[in-house]
């Protein structure tokens, strides 16, 4: 690919022209055509946009600067021209400053890049039969109507060669390339198409001069506007037709049309809504699970034994637990934490374990199923082999090619961008650079547990507390759910900070490291971003799942943290609720702000940018200036997209069992995401260079990576953050002899037997409480279920046998789970094969028609030159032994 290159684009640079060999675009004046797609002669079709401030207009103060990049920029159109593209300039209607020049690429050029990019295009339709799945009958309830936006014919293609041009499928040389191919190519030759040469260093491509300055935009045209169809009956009017049937409201429920929206937009665009599609669609059967899993805890929550005993005034009312912080905290009556217990039974029920198990299958089904579809879509939009043939070196790479290195498979000389040592040092600073970034954001972590710890000490001396009081709103405003829910407030709005800040950071690294395809350079950054991502949004829920309550010694000897911080306890009910509650903040809050960030900013910019131009100006304006009013796309496309996406497909399965209304909330989520990012995209932004892609790139091994953990996580967050072990426990072993005294299994007595008790004497002096002890009670109880011998035994406040018995339920539970879900996903993966036997025989088809209609074609070529070539040599040899024969 590098030789191509060198033999096709470089030469075609040449060196810097004078000032009078400089070849100028043409000038054309604006026509009143607010919709043409075409230069002022309507023929040649506008294939990409640059805009630039007329120099001689700019308002600044150096003269000297202005030249310079008026210069580069000459020089750059120049260069344009020289590579066989045609420019035209017309200047804004709006902004007299404004000049937008108009390229359009002629079709010797178009087919020279299409076979130096490798581009497939059409050999001969499709002409393998398909049935019609079963579920075809169904699913054309929610199909866009095939009427208004036509199926797309399905062809056999191949990578373009010129020299087999009359073997490709062309009936209209005007759109054999459509404009996504044609804007494509453009932007190819634009990207490496030299401006200026300092110190012997070519500078090139567009996107400098774009950063610099001296381009103020550069974007291919949508082709009409999204309210109205375009005027011109040629015009096929298709941001309109994917705005009225994709992006409106009133298309939630539809299927996309999605090889509509790859044939406006390219394969990357169209790939990414292809997967949040499946998504979306896979978590209707997770969204049905879940809700019937909460359903039957909000059924059988009245029969919840131990939430009845916490309840209970003889029983719960005559608990007194222990303070929960050192001297502030005074002694609580058990029946305070009721409400919470009500609550607890519904999420920490026999139906959360069930719906764990059904996640940690439904999550490979998931993955293996999107294989399948994502096969099809590569061989249906050709990109099959786009990574070994066809995707293209980075201009920024180019760029920094000095150093010359043999290259092992071609034994040629080939340019890098830096040495073996040179590459080693820059991945040490980069691995150094994340590393540091991620303890920063531990350290954002551990200062938010901190502030619990501190905060609560403040909440339980303010927030009053008796043991006999009555207030209905001591039920909900505990110092727990005080501390809890501003500490989640907070640490969403330290994630979101420290989003922001890192964002800037993980790009600068990419760019340091100079990664060599623009796949490579994505695939870098998602890397660094979700380890961040991973880091910053799930530290919170990890700290409360596994560690919150876990460490606290007992009231007699608590544990401190740093030395200072006495560390926090649970509810009696464990730290399930919390957890949840956590969940619900980040989740919902993410969700609201990505909105907001994503939608409602370029609306709110783009409706001041559209009254600025209707109070300057009444008149016509065409179409180029219509969407360079609109917002531009950002360098990263829909990374972003992706990567709430995927943050969002973390807090579906790592955490799941502690809220299995998590898939109903992501699928309503995801169902108004789509349609918002498709209303962006049609309405709200310049259409974005199409680009290739084969699959999702790196966020597939990222999901994988989700995947294996979620099952760890899920299994111990039932294990050591719900009650249902230590519940399970009890009911078969210790409610009934030996160590009960219960003639049969049940629940009752489950609360008094797990909380230890300790006696008030054994209060050290820096922990024993202000407020004074109400009456003749001796002992109070240990909050978290720690499960210890009572004051007096011998083995006082030191772990019993139940404990021991619960430990080992726990780990067995965590083994046994594990185990069978993850033997039953290797049976899914062996299963289900990732290419389906429909798409295998189109891509041996697809081989053998290549080879047939190209490589045989040849042959015969070759057959009837050489059988030319012996019928004049026989003829000669007949003429020169004819006459001695006579």
């Amino acid at each position: 690919l590098v030789l191509e290159l060198n033999q096709v684009v470089i030469p075609t640079y040449g060196t810097v022209p004078d000032q009078q060999n400089l070849h100028t675009p043409e000038w054309a004046d604006f026509e009143d055509k607010p919709d043409s797609l075409f230069f002022s002669d309507g023929q040649r079709r506008i294939d990409f946009v640059l805009v630039y401030e007329d120099e001689s207009k700019k308002m600044t103060h150096k003269r000297s600067g202005r030249k310079q990049q008026k210069r580069k920029r000459q020089v750059y159109e120049s260069n344009l021209i020289n590579n066989g593209l045609q420019l035209e300039a017309t200047r804004s209607v709006l902004d007299e400053k404004l000049i937008f020049v108009k390229v359009h690429a002629p079709w010797e050029v178009l087919c020279t890049y299409a076979e130096v990019m490798h581009i497939k295009l059409p050999l001969q339709p499709n002409d393998l039969k398909t049935r019609d799945s079963a579920f075809n009958w169904f699913s054309r309830f929610f199909r866009v109507d095939e009427n208004i936006i036509k199926p797309e014919q399905e062809f056999f293609t191949a990578p373009f060669q010129k020299e087999h041009l009359s073997n490709f499928y062309i009936q209209d040389k005007d759109t054999f390339f459509n404009p996504a191919t044609r804007s494509r190519i453009v932007h190819f030759i634009l990207s490496r198409v030299e401006y200026a040469t300092k110190n012997n260093v070519k500078k090139f491509g567009i996107n400098k001069l774009l950063d610099t300055g001296i381009y103020k935009a550069a974007f291919p045209l949508h082709d009409s506007n999204f309210r109205h169809p375009s005027t011109d009956p040629d015009c096929p009017s298709e941001r309109y037709l994917l705005y009225r049937e994709w992006a409106h409201p009133k298309n939630i429920f539809k299927l996309q049309p999605l090889d509509f929206i790859r044939k406006y937009y390219g394969e990357k665009i169209g790939i990414y809504f292809a997967w949040l599609g499946f998504y979306t669609n896979m978590l209707i059967v997770a969204a049905v699970v879940g809700v019937g899993c909460f359903l039957y805890g909000c059924l059988t929550k009245d029969n919840c034994t131990w939430s009845q005993e916490v309840c209970d005034p003889n029983i719960g009312g005559n608990i007194i637990m222990c303070p929960q912080c050192d001297k502030v905290c005074t002694y609580w009556n058990l029946t305070i934490t009721c409400e919470s217990s009500k609550k607890l039974c519904i999420f920490d029920s026999f139906g959360t374990l069930v719906f764990a198990v059904f996640m940690g299958i439904w999550v490979t089904l998931f993955l293996e199923f999107w294989k399948r579809r994502q096969a099809e879509l590569e061989y249906e939009w050709d990109t099959v082999e786009y990574l070994e043939q066809e995707e293209q070196v980075r201009p920024e790479y180019e760029a920094r090619c000095t150093h010359v290195v043999m290259n092992e498979i071609i034994q040629q000389e080939e340019y890098v961008p830096y040495t073996a040592c040179g590459k080693c040092i820059r991945m040490t600073f980069c691995a150094s650079a994340i590393f540091f970034w991620i303890l920063l954001i531990i350290a954002s972590v551990i200062g938010i547990i901190v502030y619990r710890l501190s905060v609560f000490l403040v909440f339980s001396a303010t927030l009053s507390q008796h043991i006999n009081g009555t207030e209905a709103i001591r039920k909900y405003l505990t110092p727990q759910t005080a501390t809890s829910v501003t500490a989640s407030l907070i640490s969403f709005v330290v994630i979101m900070v420290l989003n922001i800040i890192y964002e800037k950071v993980a790009i600068l690294i990419t760019d340091f490291e100079l990664p060599r395809t623009q796949t490579d350079y994505e695939n870098s950054l998602t890397t660094k971003m979700f380890l961040f991502q991973f880091v910053n949004y799930y530290s919170s829920c990890f700290y409360i799942a596994f560690f919150k309550g876990k460490f606290v010694g007992h009231p007699g000897n608590p544990v401190y943290w740093l030395g200072k911080y006495r560390n926090e306890e649970c509810d009696p009910g464990g730290c399930l609720l919390e957890l949840t509650t956590q969940l619900a903040i980040i989740v919902g809050g993410k969700a609201i702000w990505n909105n907001i960030q994503e939608v409602l900013l370029p609306w709110v910019k783009n409706l001041i940018g559209r009254y600025g131009a209707a109070a300057r100006s009444e008149k016509v304006v065409p179409r180029w200036e219509q969407d360079y009013h609109l917002q531009p796309i950002g360098k990263l496309g829909l990374f972003y997209e992706y990567l709430e996406m995927v943050i969002q497909f973390g807090f579906v399965t790592l955490f799941v069992a502690s809220f299995p209304l998590a898939p109903l909330l992501a699928l309503i989520n995801n169902m108004l995401e789509i349609r918002l990012d498709a209303w962006k995209l049609t309405t709200q932004f310049r259409r974005m260079v199409p680009q290739k892609a084969q699959d999702i790139g790196a966020w597939q091994p990222i999901m994988q990576g989700i995947a294996i953990l979620a099952v760890v996580t899920n299994a111990m967050i039932i294990a050591f953050t719900s009650d249902m072990i230590p519940r399970l426990v009890y009911y078969w072993s210790f409610s009934v002899p030996p160590y009960g005294s219960h003639s049969s299994h049940t629940m009752k007595g489950y609360i008094n037997s797990t909380l230890s008790v300790f006696n008030i004497s054994d209060f050290k002096n820096a922990s024993k409480p202000f407020s004074p002890w109400f009456g003749n009670q001796t002992t109070c109880r240990q909050v978290y279920r720690d499960l210890r011998y009572p004051a007096g035994h011998q083995h006082q406040y030191e772990h019993n046998i139940y404990y021991w018995h619960v430990i080992a339920a726990k780990l067995a539970f965590i083994i046994v789970m594990e185990h069978v879900i993850y033997f039953v996903n290797f049976v899914i993966s062996y299963v289900i094969p990732d290419v389906s036997q429909k798409t295998k025989s189109k891509v041996k088809r697809e081989k053998y028609l290549t080879q047939k209609l190209l490589h045989e074609n040849d042959l015969k070529v070759v057959k009837k030159t050489m059988g030319n070539i012996a019928d004049k040599i026989i003829k000669r040899v007949d003429s020169t032994f004819r006459p001695k024969a006579e």
